[in-house]
């Protein structure tokens, strides 16, 4: 049984998990919210590719023996918890009210320790390589919010104006 649900996480951090943020993109760019939208891709996609996947192949770090699940080379640090937090704390900027954010929060602590725990249950990754993972997922998060600041302000502006298009 917990095989079985760390199986489906694994399934959701590797390429699958692709199509609920970018499903979101599509949405947020309907509605007008292009700004958001930018954020979100470049926070859950692009930033995987630019800190996760250079990381991975400076650190070079091996995987625990015998994964339950198949694996690239490069265990350190966790691409999907990185995923997993990124697009956690994304969601609950972009689309969440403020109060109804804590309950975000509740979800995203919950998913975020799943994905942790189902790396390291299957194999696929040390604890320390989720940890590292989640901080960088934090710390790329904050710092990418931060330089889109002025465009999600100026989006929420708009929106309030009723003036997205």
């Amino acid at each position: 049984m917990a095989t079985d649900f760390a199986g489906i996480l694994d399934r959701l951090g590797g390429p699958l998990g692709l199509v609920f943020p970018l499903a979101l993109i599509g949405c947020l760019c309907v509605y007008g919210r292009w700004r958001s939208g930018l954020f979100m891709f470049v926070a859950c996609v692009v930033s995987n590719v630019l800190i996760v996947l250079p990381l991975k192949s400076v650190v070079d770090r091996p995987r625990p023996p015998h994964p339950l699940v198949l694996v690239n080379d490069g265990s350190y640090p966790s691409g999907q918890v990185f995923t997993a937090v990124a697009l956690v704390m994304v969601v609950a900027v972009v689309i969440f009210h403020r109060n109804v954010r804590r309950w975000w929060w509740v979800f995203g602590g919950v998913y975020v320790a799943a994905m942790m725990c189902s790396r390291t249950w299957l194999h696929a990754q040390w604890l320390s390589d989720t940890v590292a993972g989640a901080m960088a997922g934090a710390g790329t998060f904050l710092l990418l919010w931060r330089a889109f600041a002025p465009l999600l302000e100026r989006e929420a502006v708009r929106a309030a104006a009723d003036r997205l298009w």
